[in-house]
């Protein structure tokens, strides 16, 4: 069937109601035996290892997820044989088995409990910060662990010798400066050729000390840079009047969630002791350690980093803060250290523990290691969630991007499957993903959520799992809308009642912004200017919480799909939101007909959400469809206008950065089936230009059903690159039945 190495079968996917967690030769399905046989792994096995997880990064840097996906294949996989054809002509049914075979092979995919897992890696950066946490706090990982991530770190070296931001990046200092430390602290000797290389790449572009803002704060962590060399975080913030606009509580959340935790480290100035590797790391990183200037490194940044350039006001703000360090008040600092340390509690108690992001996991686990101690029950359930991140590809061990994507993959491939009656032949899938998604459904409210600032979360959908507890806007339209669509089809009970529906679309309402828009967690809380506080220098937009084209056209699609089910809720408010929203699409519309995507990449990605929002928008008494009709029309000109010869499109990831669409060298699955959504949405009327996008999609599929894995297709931050898995799966599909429903191609059951 398909190869399953044998290194591969010793490591398995134990599942919890979403919760998963790779574990190596697991003695039981039980989650919390994870570990059991994970410090026991032999020498001949660690070979077997390098051997099985040899990974060419130089022919494609993205995993295919072959480790989970074979596994699950082999074990159960059968051949759908539930229909006879009924296609008017050959090219229709070829269709049509596509779409089949496709369902099928992604059904066998999906977890007992109904959502499908998938690699959600890519940034470099994460796992290095979760390393640096287990150095400082003496938890080192399982020895199987250890090495698996070896793997993974040595398999993304560049060319150059150096690694990326992200698996398709060019090298970096960030980069390369984080994954030297991390092999350093799992075990691999300084002369091992390898970090040799690594380290002339280093000193070639100008040593570790111009590592951006992020990698000095883990350096100097890991007491291999002076706290001196960073700039201020000024942790008394957190005490100013809250209606300041630039109070932290007014940040992104995932702005504030980091910084938080930053600011608690850089106060108590917390740093690893001078033991051995401490000791030979500054000596590998550095020229002369002990003689650097280190305020004048703080604004040292390598060229190959910079992306967004500090502002005016940022420099006055450090020189402030930085000045204010020697004079703070020791008093004061630790009122603020307290009430830090105090929100820190909450976050960990409103997650279970797994914190909003791995970036804020890994500091956090810091900070509670310092205020509580290795051996403190707090300290032990965050050791206990680190497990939540990582995941097992054939490419090693990598640190997700989250705690999984399950409710917002989930979600999609509902939607996916049931955008035709065909996918009613699948009446499992939908049961078990039905299931996933109503225990997803967050249904209670955490007691201190106003004390620390946090969105109303009851009715709302996550993006991973209910247990992580962070409600974002566009995974609960996504989550309404999937719920809609499995109650229309008939094939469940409705468990999901009227009331929690109507949370939902409350919740929805709730989140809407002034401008018209929706942003991802909270609402806008604070004035763009507020960006000119941006100190990150590799991210763009991250100081507050901005209205995407994305998110906006997730809400407004199930506001408009609740008003077919329930029209007598709220109809005016939700047709005052409606109306709102499609203005905001429409103003964000670039003069070339497309939409930016700030989620995935990008320009073929936000013009297909952008169209599918205004093509269910027309003729229902909301906006001009004057307007709306002009708009989709420009839209389907532009992509026609990126159809490369082959009938297919591809999108770089360079788009995200660089802000212009950039061709990819060949066409994309994934960017081809989101051109097509949007094509057929559109009603665009030259089926010829659609049909050889659907050409494409059919040569690229494998005999199976599944879909080559190609580029990398998310994106946040503007830099930073992420992995989908399970979008090679979920939109082809849905393009493919989107094409039988409008063309009306239909099968007969046996």
């Amino acid at each position: 069937m398909l190869t399953v190495k044998p290194a591969w079968k010793k490591w398995r996917l134990l599942n919890d109601h979403g919760r998963h967690i790779w574990a190596f030769k697991p003695v039981s399905d039980q989650i919390d035996q994870h570990l059991h046989n994970a410090e026991t792994v032999s020498d001949e096995e660690i070979v077997q290892f390098a051997e099985d997880f040899r990974f060419d990064s130089s022919i494609n840097p993205n995993s295919a997820d072959q480790v989970y996906r074979h596994c699950a294949i082999n074990n159960q996989f059968q051949p759908f044989d539930g229909l006879l054809p009924q296609a008017k002509s050959a090219e229709d049914q070829a269709v049509i088995d596509s779409l089949v075979k496709g369902i099928n092979y992604f059904s066998y995919l999906q977890c007992e409990d109904g959502h499908w897992p998938g690699d959600y890696g890519g940034p470099l950066f994460l796992l290095p910060g979760l390393l640096i946490a287990s150095y400082i706090s003496g938890t080192p990982f399982p020895k199987a662990h250890r090495e698996m991530m070896k793997l993974y770190i040595f398999n993304h070296q560049n060319p150059d010798a150096g690694w990326g931001m992200h698996i398709e990046g060019e090298s970096t200092m960030f980069g390369t400066v984080m994954q030297y430390v991390s092999l350093r602290i799992l075990g691999v000797d300084k002369e091992h050729p390898t970090i040799v290389k690594a380290r002339n790449w280093i000193k070639n572009n100008g040593g570790a000390a111009g590592v951006p803002s992020w990698g000095k704060f883990y350096l100097a962590v890991m007491n291999l840079y002076d706290w001196r060399g960073f700039n201020s975080l000024f942790p008394e913030m957190w005490l100013l009047p809250k209606w300041l606009p630039m109070h932290p509580s007014r940040y992104w959340c995932h702005c504030r969630m980091v910084y938080l935790p930053m600011a608690y480290c850089q106060a108590h100035r917390i740093q690893a002791p001078e033991d051995e590797l401490v000791l030979s790391l500054r000596e590998e990183l550095y020229e002369n350690f002990d003689s650097i200037d280190w305020p004048k490194q703080r604004d040292a940044v390598c060229d190959k980093d910079r992306y967004y350039k500090p502002s005016g006001v940022l420099k006055w703000m450090n020189l402030f803060t930085n000045t204010y360090e020697k004079f703070a008040s020791s008093r004061l600092r630790k009122k603020t250290t307290n009430y830090i340390l105090k929100y820190l509690d909450a976050e960990d108690q409103q997650t279970q523990y797994i914190d909003i992001g791995p970036v804020s996991k890994a500091i956090n686990s810091i900070c509670i290691w310092h205020a509580y101690g290795k051996d403190s029950d707090r300290f032990k359930r965050h050791v206990e969630r680190w497990y939540d991140y990582l995941w097992v590809a054939e490419d090693g061990m990598k640190m997700n991007g989250y705690n999984g994507s399950q409710l917002w993959d989930t979600a999609l491939a509902t939607r996916a499957i049931l955008e035709s009656d065909l996918g009613k032949r699948f009446p499992k899938t939908i049961e078990r993903s039905y299931r996933f998604i109503e225990r997803s459904q967050i249904k209670s409210e955490h007691s201190t959520h106003a004390e620390f600032f946090r969105h109303p979360m009851i009715g709302s959908w996550p993006f991973s799992t209910a247990d992580n507890g962070w409600p974002v806007s566009d995974c609960t339209a996504e989550g309404l809308s999937a719920a809609l669509s499995i109650h229309r089809s008939g094939l469940v009970e409705a468990v999901i009642d009227e009331q929690r529906m109507k949370q939902a679309i409350d919740i929805i309402l709730s989140y809407q912004n002034t401008n018209g828009g929706w942003s991802t967690y909270e609402l806008t809380r604070a004035p763009r200017w507020l960006e000119k506080l941006n100190p990150s220098e590799v991210f763009a937009d991250i100081m507050i919480d901005y209205s995407w084209t994305e998110c906006s056209a997730a809400c407004l699609i199930s506001l408009i799909e609740s008003q077919e089910d329930y029209p007598a809720y709220k109809n005016d408010e939700i047709s005052k939101a409606i109306s709102a929203g499609l203005g905001f699409i429409i103003k964000q519309q670039k003069a070339d007909g497309s939409w930016y995507g700030g989620w995935a990449v990008c320009f073929t990605y936000a013009t297909w959400f952008a169209v599918e929002t205004l093509s269910k928008a027309l003729n229902k008494g909301y906006f001009d469809d004057t307007v709306l009709a002009d708009s989709i029309n420009k839209a389907c000109a532009f992509l026609v206008g990126k159809q490369k010869a082959d009938g297919g499109w591809g999108e770089s990831f360079k788009s995200c950065s660089d802000l212009v669409y950039t061709e990819a060298a060949t066409s994309q699955s994934v960017n081809t089936a989101w051109a097509l959504l949007a094509l057929l949405s559109g009603n665009f009327q030259d089926k010829s230009v659609i049909d050889k996008g659907i050409r494409v999609l059919l040569n690229k599929q494998t005999e199976l059903g599944d879909w080559h894995q190609e580029n990398i297709s998310g994106v946040f931050n503007y830099n930073c690159m992420i992995t989908y898995a399970n979008y090679r799966n979920i939109f082809p599909i849905w393009a493919l039945n989107r094409y039988c429903r409008i063309y009306n191609l239909r099968m007969l059951e046996k």
